[in-house]
């Protein structure tokens, strides 16, 4: 109960700081042009393109910045606050220091400033990153059993994935996909048979109870 009371007031804390300077980073930054928006109705097929661009860019700059977060000194200064949960649940999310959620944040004024998107682009970026973050610190993972086991989804991150990381500290470093750390070698060796265990687990969990008839 303490934790949880503590993790609360640092997500207030956190967001009403971080809330006020992003917000007046981005105001300015579009006041002087540096960020602009392209109103114009967008084709699918360009949404279809600047989607994943912040996608993938983002996930990258995510996992090179983490793994710089959990060097010394930068980890006590910056992450430690973070990583106080080693039992992940939704105020986690937002339980960092105001310096880790700027740096983190601040990836999405840059990726404006550099790229002009449509307006229809912005509006799956903001929820994406509000439901990712969420999820990863669920505590509860709702991915199928085959999750990993697919070519065409074992590339992104689940609850488990980033459950791994808050328990063992290291390790699991993506915040959108497991790509870089499968290319460089940082994913826990026995995240997938250990999601394999919690879904079998849970499917146990979930089976009806047989129950025999006695006949008088």
């Amino acid at each position: 109960m303490e934790n949880f009371r503590n993790e609360a007031g640092f997500a207030v804390i956190n967001l009403a700081i971080t809330g006020l300077l992003l917000g007046t980073i981005k105001t300015k930054l579009v006041e002087i042009g540096a960020i602009s928006f392209n109103p114009a109705p967008a084709a699918w097929w360009m949404i279809a393109l600047e989607y994943p661009l912040y996608f993938f860019l983002f996930d990258t700059y995510f996992y090179w910045l983490h793994r710089w977060m959990h060097k010394e000194p930068v980890y006590s200064w910056v992450h430690k606050l973070h990583h106080k949960s080693t039992s992940p649940n939704l105020l986690t999310t937002l339980s960092v220091s105001p310096l880790e959620s700027l740096i983190n944040g601040g990836f999405v004024p840059l990726f404006l400033t550099v790229f002009t998107v449509h307006d229809a682009t912005v509006a799956l970026i903001v929820p994406t990153n509000i439901i990712m973050g969420l999820y990863v610190h669920s505590g509860y993972e709702m991915l199928p059993r085959w999750w990993n086991r697919s070519w065409a989804t074992k590339w992104f991150i689940s609850a488990t994935f980033h459950d791994q990381h808050h328990r063992y500290f290291t390790g699991n470093f993506g915040g959108y996909t497991t790509i870089w750390d499968r290319l460089c070698g940082t994913m826990r060796p026995k995240f997938e048979a250990d999601f394999d265990k919690i879904k079998q687990r849970r499917k146990t969990d979930d089976a009806p109870v047989a129950t025999v008839s006695e006949s008088a």
